[in-house]
């Protein structure tokens, strides 16, 4: 017989990312939304295109199995080095949201937890600046690197006594798609306005 303790090896990274891919793609084709996944080489700023009409949005999704996602932390030393500060937690925030476009949102899919594979992940949908808005205000207002699911900060911690939860309107639903193409939407149309108010076109 094969040995059973072979088969319970925790997925690596690698495969929670797939996995995550895979459920993300599963779910928008699910809520009637025509899912492209990319070809070639890797884009950093998504990993899907979901469309639906003339309505289309491009999703980076992030799994995760440790209740919380590594956002900022590569931009940790640039920040540091820019504005001269030992830690400068909200300058790599306001680095990396500089990176992501206004039609992109993030999936991010939480394993943590989820022992039977007939449960699905916890999933949510947000904008880049709803995560940095939310990055900025954790651990008492020192910001943080990680979006955490769910963290109450220890005695010895620097935010010792709070709790840093995601909202529960983040969770992964059709109104909240629907919610973020319209958000999406409204902001590119105000973008394109003013620029072409200032270009006196």
């Amino acid at each position: 017989m094969p040995d059973q303790k072979a088969f319970k090896t925790k997925p690596s990274p690698w495969h929670i990312s797939v996995a995550a891919e895979a459920i993300a793609a599963a779910q928008f084709a699910r809520c009637g939304y025509d899912v492209s996944v990319q070809y070639g080489a890797d884009q950093p700023e998504y990993d899907l295109v979901i469309a639906k009409e003339n309505h289309l949005l491009k999703v980076s999704v992030k799994g995760s199995q440790d209740f919380g996602w590594g956002l900022t932390q590569s931009y940790m030393a640039p920040a540091a080095a820019k504005s001269g500060k030992k830690a400068d937690y909200h300058g790599a925030i306001d680095l990396w949201l500089r990176r992501h476009g206004g039609r992109t949102v993030f999936c991010f899919v939480q394993f943590g937890g989820v022992s039977s594979l007939n449960e699905m992940p916890r999933m949510y949908l947000v904008t880049p600046k709803e995560v940095a808005e939310w990055l900025h205000k954790a651990a008492k207002g020192r910001g943080d690197t990680i979006l955490e699911e769910r963290h109450t900060w220890t005695s010895r911690a620097y935010a010792a006594g709070t709790i840093d939860a995601i909202p529960p309107h983040w969770k992964f639903s059709n109104e909240r798609i629907q919610e973020l193409i319209h958000n999406t939407e409204s902001g590119l149309e105000t973008e394109t306005a003013h620029t072409a108010s200032l270009s006196g076109v």
